[in-house]
């Protein structure tokens, strides 16, 4: 407990996410948002932020909130128990300037810390916006979180911010990345680095930077291994859920299957059922089926849920099963990790999911690795 009312800024974009389980692999634009509402896409940031909200609220009372009006902070506020003040205005729909201008506007403000609720897209807008000196925190809210200043998942968020104002959390330079999204849409991955944020230092609620794959020499070898195993141990009646990725993507090419690299596809042996599927998609797939998920960690963040395949959703996960998970992932990327993470914006869920998993890693190679929330 503070000893204490500490000041902090708290900016949520609203829309961030949104095109995460309809497919959309991002939420940069108009045209998308529109095109996800479209599709049925509910807003996943204002729920992410009630739940930080909720296990801040838990953690410290002597705090107060400095936001932006309505959907960018306000309205969950409203219904968190928490003093805070409004500042600023904002049109609607919100924009990037209208962060920049939070960012900005808290700071004027005093606040020791900033909290924002996003993706990569609105950490590059904090970014832009961030005094020297002043740390900021995530809480991941986007369709894809390769940066390095998001918490692990809201509530941890919230303890991270805990320890922060009890004096109990460091703070350090992380990177800023970000990609093209019209080009990620079209199976071409290109990170840039932006820059580095003051962010709150912790090895386990702080999620580190994606490292890249790069399927060539001993990991093409070790992808096509690993795929020889899996497609011997497949089924001719079972439904597949392939997750992103170049090592799913040489299980694909092993059954002469086309694959979208950066998507979701639902395949049997023999033929593809929905390719660049999205959530209500392979729920219709696999509704009454037997059904597996096959997946691979983040280079180095270890998530095998919740980080650019939310059309893997709570939903397809339940109806799938815990032990209808399978993993795999290259000895490269495997020493990357500590353990496996999931963030599937379904708390309860991810407790479940917690533990053990066996992780493909070459023809006749497993190994037991730790999977975290």
């Amino acid at each position: 407990m503070t000893l204490k009312e500490s000041k902090i800024g708290f900016i949520v974009n609203p829309i961030a996410g949104v095109g995460g389980r309809v497919g959309l692999k991002g939420s940069d634009g108009e045209e998308i948002v529109r095109r996800a509402l479209d599709l049925g896409a509910k807003l996943i940031a204002p729920q992410r932020a009630e739940e930080f909200l909720r296990e801040l609220r838990m953690l410290e009372k002597g705090v107060q909130m400095v936001c932006y009006p309505d959907g960018m902070g306000e309205e969950v506020l409203k219904k968190s128990g928490f003093n805070f003040k409004v500042v600023g205005s904002v049109k609607q729909p919100t924009t990037a300037e209208d962060t920049k201008r939070a960012v900005r506007d808290c700071i004027d403000e005093g606040v020791e810390l900033i909290v924002f609720v996003g993706g990569d897209g609105t950490a590059r807008d904090v970014l832009d916006a961030i005094k020297e000196g002043v740390p900021v925190i995530g809480v991941p809210a986007g369709v894809k979180m390769y940066s390095a200043v998001f918490a692990s998942t809201p509530k941890g968020a919230a303890k991270l911010v805990s320890e922060y104002l009890g004096g109990r959390v460091a703070t350090r330079l992380s990177e800023v990345l970000d990609i093209d999204e019209d080009a990620y849409r079209r199976g071409v991955l290109s990170i840039k680095l932006y820059g580095y944020m003051l962010t709150l230092s912790d090895p386990v609620f702080v999620q580190s930077s994606k490292m890249p794959t790069i399927a060539a020499g001993d990991e093409a070898e070790n992808q096509q291994a690993i795929a020889r195993r899996v497609v011997k141990d497949m089924s001719d009646d079972e439904i597949y859920i392939l997750g992103a990725g170049t090592t799913t993507k040489a299980i694909a090419d092993l059954l002469n299957l086309p694959k979208t690299l950066l998507g979701v596809d639902v395949i049997k042996k023999d033929r593809v059922i929905v390719k660049d599927a999205n959530e209500a998609q392979i729920l219709e797939a696999i509704k009454g089926m037997r059904a597996k998920i096959i997946v691979s960690p983040i280079g180095r963040q270890g998530y095998i849920f919740g980080r650019g395949n939310q059309q893997i959703s709570p939903e397809v996960i339940r109806q799938v099963g815990k032990n209808g998970v399978i993993v795999v992932a290259t000895k490269g990327k495997r020493d990357t990790l500590d353990f496996l993470r999931v963030d599937t914006g379904d708390a309860q869920l991810d407790k479940e999911l917690e533990g053990y998993y066996k992780v493909i890693v070459d023809y006749n190679e497993i190994q037991v690795i730790r999977c975290i929330a």
